[in-house]
């Protein structure tokens, strides 16, 4: 009696994604199967546990032989040993440089050296985050630095196009880079409350608004640096405080506009000179590294603060900006006009995502 048996060979790599989960998590093979053992598979598949073993482990080996090519993606794309459909290439490295926002938050703004690496044991306890996955994180964004940093065009585009990472990942390193290259302090105490994404959605706003990038798309790290003559030139704005007339007409028109409009209005005519003078004089202080640095921890101070513990409602602060800022167009003896915009546009936007009522 003859049988007829059909065989198909294959060379396609399979990737589990749920094995990939884990090994970009930092666990080992053993702790994988546990947790693999623990998801039902075996009564889900039938499968032996020698069996998961095995199969957990071989797709082990396949990570770690994929992983030198994660780190230059456009290689996983040119190369021919492992057949990769396109979707999981892409699914591949947008996980491999996805991550954890508390780890994010432990180092954002922190200079991307051996220094803060030897500071990873501290942060897997104190997050919860393996550290094997705590250094695969922390040496993406040191790699992606480092590829990106002399270059010159849109730092957004230029991660895209070196890592093939989505819109909205590159447009968070593009942040982390940012931060890391200027050294914002984001750990002290008062800044806790905020999340990675508030801080991403201001390195966007300063991207676009501060660099020399946002006057000139043709100068090296465009989008790396902030614009050192355009933080020279805030000073001229401390006109606004330190000449009486100017500061009273502003303060006439800004209250005159909003009169009837705010549950706070008493407490806005009240402090608005020391909200002014805050926000003025931020502004003019940056020509200090040490004050870009502590950009936000003014701004906190400054102005969220005060607002707080008045008990603004975010609506009003925002009535409060918009009124702020373009009333300035009305004092006729103020000739900083355009400086005014590049810097109270991207202030306004960062204030009303720093404001948490």
């Amino acid at each position: 009696m003859t049988s007829e048996l059909d065989i198909f060979v294959g060379n396609t790599t399979l990737i589990d994604e749920d094995v990939y989960r884990l090994w970009l998590d930092g666990y080992s093979v053993n702790d994988a199967v546990a947790l693999r053992v623990r998801s039902g598979i075996l009564e889900q598949t039938g499968a032996t546990a020698a069996v998961l073993q095995s199969d957990t482990m071989d797709h082990y080996r396949t990570f770690h032989m994929l992983e030198r090519l994660l780190h230059a993606p456009p290689k996983l794309l040119h190369q021919l040993i492992f057949q990769i459909p396109p979707s999981r290439q892409a699914l591949l490295i947008e996980r491999y440089y996805a991550f954890d926002e508390a780890f994010v938050r432990e180092v954002l703004g922190k200079k991307l050296s051996k220094g803060t690496k030897k500071d990873l044991d501290d942060i897997s306890t104190k997050t919860g985050i393996t550290l094997k996955s705590c250094r695969r994180q922390f040496d993406n964004f040191k790699r992606v630095f480092k590829v990106v940093e002399e270059m010159r065009g849109s730092l957004v585009d230029n991660i895209q196009q070196h890592f093939l990472l989505s819109d909205r990942l590159a447009r968070d390193y593009a942040a982390i880079v940012f931060f890391a290259n200027n050294r914002f302090e984001t750990g002290k105490k008062k800044l806790q409350y905020l999340s990675f994404g508030d801080f991403a959605f201001c390195a966007e706003l300063m991207i676009q608004n501060w660099t020399l990038g946002a006057v000139d798309s043709q100068v090296d790290d465009m989008d790396m640096d902030l614009d050192k003559e355009f933080l020279q030139d805030l000073k001229e704005l401390k006109v606004l405080v330190a000449d009486k007339d100017l500061l009273d007409l502003h303060k006439s028109l800004v209250c005159t506009a909003l009169r009837g409009k705010l549950g706070v209005f008493s407490e806005m005519e009240a402090n608005f000179k020391n909200l002014s003078r805050g926000l003025v004089n931020v502004a003019a202080k940056l020509t200090h590294n040490k004050d870009v640095r502590d950009l936000f921890v003014d701004l906190v101070e400054k102005f969220v603060e005060p607002c707080r513990s008045d008990h603004w409602p975010l609506k009003d602060v925002q009535l409060f900006l918009n009124q702020y800022s373009a009333s300035v167009h009305s004092l006729d003896g103020f000739r900083h006009q355009a400086l005014w915009d590049r810097y109270v546009g991207t202030l306004h936007g960062c204030l009303l995502r720093l404001y948490h009522d």
